[in-house]
């Protein structure tokens, strides 16, 4: 049996719809206060869904009973990723679960110093709670989410055919899109012979890469923006954060920016993949722009 937090999240109703593929038993864990909507979306793909309270360690220990792997698809700033996921843990330890998968689906953040990136800070604080328990953990890094390259984050400026780089054009970036890692993550909760880290790319690209792409798929030149280098850009990044109000967005702009710098630094870049572990068909970048531009027409 597969547990899963943080089902009615993007990546984690992809998840439960993987798991179901491929024909496991699967139990959502959706936290009190989920909208009915979400828990009938999840109920109409097959799955168990049972509502819990994060909070009570009991009924979330009860929930957890039976359960061959706990995987955490949960979002959020500290008190979800850090506070829920060690209760979830806490959890998964008492109902004498073997295996934990937390929501660490991000770039390799065991290579970027502390203080670097807010939201990735959080995922180095858990580690070393789940390092210290008595349970077997798998991290799953992707790099960045591929699906962000369409506009979501501003990599590919498309109205002016410009591709925005701080620091070296020809520094290589992992990409996964989010439906590749949700399928990766269900064939890892039904391996139980998983390491620490499991690291995917779906692609890997530069600056200029992407500008090659967008050249051959749109017939327009796209040009490499380079408005200073990588020093500069965390002198703005600390401007951006002192200037903004506080927030609890999970995205600012300066936390964005903090994740395009730790990309075009080259800290985060992965060494080696565990692409071939199971056989997947990737999505490569040009692939998604393709479509994507396709869909624009």
């Amino acid at each position: 049996m597969i547990i899963l937090a943080g089902g009615t999240g993007d990546l984690g109703h992809r998840i439960a719809r993987e798991v179901l593929k491929m024909r496991a038993p699967l139990r959502v864990l959706a936290r009190d206060g989920t909208s009915r909507d979400k828990i009938l979306a999840l109920e109409s793909l097959g799955c168990q869904v049972i509502v819990v309270d994060f909070s009570n360690q009991e009924g979330l220990s009860k929930a957890c009973l039976g359960g061959s792997v706990v995987v955490s698809a949960l979002s959020g700033l500290r008190d979800s990723m850090v506070v829920a996921q060690t209760q979830l843990l806490h959890a998964a330890i008492s109902a004498n679960v073997p295996r934990f998968i937390p929501s660490d689906f991000a770039l390799d953040f065991t290579r970027i110093p502390d203080g670097w990136n807010r939201n990735l800070s959080f995922r180095r604080e858990f580690m070393k709670i789940a390092d210290s328990s008595n349970i077997r953990v798998t991290s799953i890094l992707n790099g960045g989410f591929m699906d962000m390259l369409t506009g979501v984050a501003p990599f590919i400026l498309f109205n002016a055919h410009r591709i925005l780089c701080w620091g070296n054009p020809n520094q290589l970036t992992d990409w996964t899109t989010i439906e590749d890692t949700a399928k990766y993550t269900a064939l890892a909760a039904l391996d139980d012979q998983t390491p620490r880290f499991l690291r995917i790319a779906g692609d890997q690209v530069s600056a200029n890469t992407l500008a090659f792409i967008m050249t051959e798929l749109t017939g327009k030149k796209h040009k490499i923006l380079r408005p200073g280098n990588l020093h500069m850009f965390r002198v703005l990044i600390h401007l951006a954060r002192l200037f903004t109000k506080k927030t609890n967005d999970l995205y600012p702009a300066w936390q964005g920016m903090q994740y395009m710098h730790n990309m075009y630094s080259g800290k985060a870049k992965f060494e080696s993949t565990d692409n071939e572990r199971y056989p997947m068909n990737w999505t490569k970048a040009k692939d998604l722009l393709d479509q994507f531009l396709k869909s624009k027409v």
